[in-house]
């Protein structure tokens, strides 16, 4: 063969070979798109606007990034798991460089995190973990067992209970609620607030007349408060009768509004409530606490997630390494997703001062 015919195909065959790893990288072969830098459309696929947490979580993240140089399409899929996978699905065919997801079902979304994945979008799982894909790059939340922790411990502080005994002579009820079976958070709230209470029902002093002491009997669909009244209504006429509810643990606020509505129905007024446990600080479980009704609930100050969330979306965009706290506790069944975790606070009506201190509410939403 002539040496020029030799060197014309050898060139066309580079050509080709070149062609082709191009359209593999424009396909997504590669784990994040090419162009790095500001600007663009972040995704935020927020759960609902029913809890009022979650608006200020999309409100909070939508002008951070703003901020940040960046456009947002914040969708809510209004607690229906189908809503939220055709959201995301549209987020990817419109071209968005980021998602950040607050999962409905935390084991929902593999399909859909796949197309991402393919099409170079990197996935932030947002407060809930997102389950059973290997297509999330990182978690941003807070410490959610220390959020158990804190409200277990609340509910023995104010019962006086300083360490286990069997030979006590003073025994309280409590009934246990949980979250949503379908949010991976529920277990890291009821492990830790199981940790601080499991050695006093051991030792006789926590009593739990329901007997409904595991956590598949105690989850409530959606963190419905709604339902978790009429759970409660059941509890207090099936095992109560003539005897008193110490203590409620509650894990999320709008549930406590709902299980203390149950409680007044059957003639608890006062000091006669229960101690009630509460999570997220939403405004009228902060008035009920100034009322002497809730007794606590944790503030996690969404606000700071959300600029977390924004750091983290923003250093994978512009190809920095981004900050996390925990690289080892966060197993989604596929990989260990790195985390940043945020401390949450326990309030009562003695620090309810904090919020407004914090600028989180005013003195005047407070009144």
């Amino acid at each position: 063969m002539p040496t020029r015919r030799r060197a014309a195909i050898l060139a066309a065959v580079l050509l080709i070979g070149s062609l082709t790893a191009c359209g593999q990288e424009a396909r997504g072969g590669s784990r994040y798109k090419p162009d790095t830098g500001k600007g663009g459309t972040i995704g935020l696929a927020m759960p609902t606007k029913s809890s009022e947490r979650w608006i200020a979580d999309g409100k909070n993240m939508a002008e951070q990034f703003r901020k940040a140089g960046y456009k947002t399409d914040l969708q809510y899929g209004d607690d229906k798991v189908e809503n939220q996978v055709a959201q995301i699905e549209n987020m990817i065919t419109k071209g968005h460089r980021l998602l950040v997801v607050a999962a409905i079902n935390g084991s929902a979304l593999t399909e859909v995190l796949k197309r991402a994945h393919d099409a170079g979008i990197p996935v932030i799982s947002y407060d809930r973990l997102i389950l059973g894909t290997p297509y999330v790059d990182y978690y941003a939340s807070f410490d959610n067992e220390k959020v158990g922790r804190l409200q277990g411990q609340y509910i023995l502080d104010q019962l006086k209970l300083k360490k286990p005994d069997k030979g006590a002579s003073e025994h309280y009820s409590i009934e246990l609620f949980a979250g949503s079976p379908n949010d991976n958070n529920t277990k890291y709230f009821w492990s830790g607030a199981m940790k601080v209470l499991k050695p006093y029902f051991d030792s006789g002093q926590l009593v739990v007349r329901s007997k409904q002491t595991k956590m598949n009997q105690a989850t409530t669909q959606d963190w419905n408060g709604g339902i978790a009244q009429k759970r409660m209504d059941d509890l207090i006429s099936k095992s109560y009768g003539d005897e008193k509810v110490d203590a409620v643990l509650s894990p999320y606020d709008g549930m406590s509004i709902g299980i203390i509505s149950a409680l007044k129905s059957a003639g608890y007024r006062g000091k006669d409530l229960p101690v009630v446990t509460g999570q997220d600080a939403e405004l009228a479980s902060v008035k009920s606490i100034i009322r002497g009704e809730q007794t606590q609930t944790v503030f996690k100050d969404t606000r700071k997630l959300a600029k977390q969330a924004v750091q983290m979306g923003d250093a994978v965009l512009t190809g920095k390494k981004p900050q996390v706290n925990n690289t080892t506790d966060y197993d989604n069944g596929k990989r260990i997703v790195p985390a940043y975790l945020l401390d949450p606070v326990s309030v009562d009506k003695s620090n309810t001062g904090l919020l407004v201190d914090e600028g989180y509410f005013t003195a005047g939403q407070l009144k």
